[in-house]
């Protein structure tokens, strides 16, 4: 059960300076982990001792479990500032170990095949995993034909997955804080005989049965939100790859779409 969660269902129980204590822990629930315990009972106007109480109230040894719990939190993906956060040249060192391992993911190889040769690819990711899904469809859209995207604005997912078959490639991106169901769109996915690939971080692996390629991607999750640096570099290669295996028929399709923009001055 969550910090806040906690004080919600025992708040009745607490004394009036315990109730005091526990409103300044939510008042900077967001940025609790970078305050020491005594700075927090002195923002609350209460005792270390009182605080302490509190703590364990809750059901932490002490501000460090607190501490901790926090970090796990964040671990999941809920944003939640950290205490120790990298400085900039640490935080790129941290980027550019994640961009490598997604990479380097020996498998890219054949997942560029499939989405080469597919008839038609889908593609399809929801909340934060959207923006990946769209940049990885609209890169793949520049080498071949037949390239969607999913969901829809106000639509549902049934209707993308009717008519999918053995010659197509379904990709889902979905890293952590999947909607619910997601397991069941991947089985439903799954049945249609197309090759399934799903794209997540480490949290992801439980699906990775459901789907015939796995590909690992990590976040990096040392600041409040994740970054999303190594998951667009994937997109990159993947439709770098892509396009080397599309041979003259990507090729062409990049220049004649360059054409078409020119014809309607599209871009600059």
């Amino acid at each position: 059960m969550r910090i806040d969660q906690r004080i919600a269902e025992r708040h009745d129980g607490l004394t009036p300076q315990e109730r005091r204590a526990a409103a300044a822990l939510l008042e900077h629930l967001d940025d609790l982990a970078t305050y020491r315990a005594a700075e927090l009972a002195e923002l609350a106007g209460v005792s270390r001792a009182t605080m302490s109480r509190l703590f364990r109230s809750l059901g932490f040894e002490d501000f460090d479990e607190v501490r901790e719990h926090l970090r796990g939190l964040r671990s999941a993906g809920e944003p939640r500032r950290v205490d120790g956060a990298p400085n900039a040249e640490a935080l790129a060192a941290i980027e550019q170990a994640s961009i490598l391992r997604a990479i380097e993911h020996p498998r890219i190889p054949e997942v560029a095949g499939l989405l080469a040769l597919g008839r038609r690819v889908f593609v399809i990711g929801w909340r934060n995993s959207y923006p990946v899904a769209l940049h990885l469809r609209e890169q793949l859209a520049q080498s071949r034909s037949d390239v969607l995207i999913g969901p829809v604005p106000g639509q549902t997912t049934g209707e993308e997955l009717v008519g999918l078959g053995a010659e197509d490639v379904i990709v889902v991106v979905g890293f952590r804080r999947r909607p619910q169901g997601f397991g069941d769109f991947l089985n439903e996915a799954a049945s249609t005989g197309a090759s399934v690939i799903l794209i997540g971080d480490p949290t992801a692996v439980a699906h990775a049965s459901q789907v015939s390629i796995w590909l690992e991607c990590p976040l990096q999750h040392s600041l409040a939100f994740d970054s999303y640096a190594a998951p667009m570099a994937l997109v990159s290669v993947l439709a770098d790859a892509v396009l080397g295996a599309c041979g003259r028929s990507g090729t062409r399709r990049v220049r004649e779409i360059t054409e078409t923009y020119e014809r309607m001055g599209e871009v600059e």
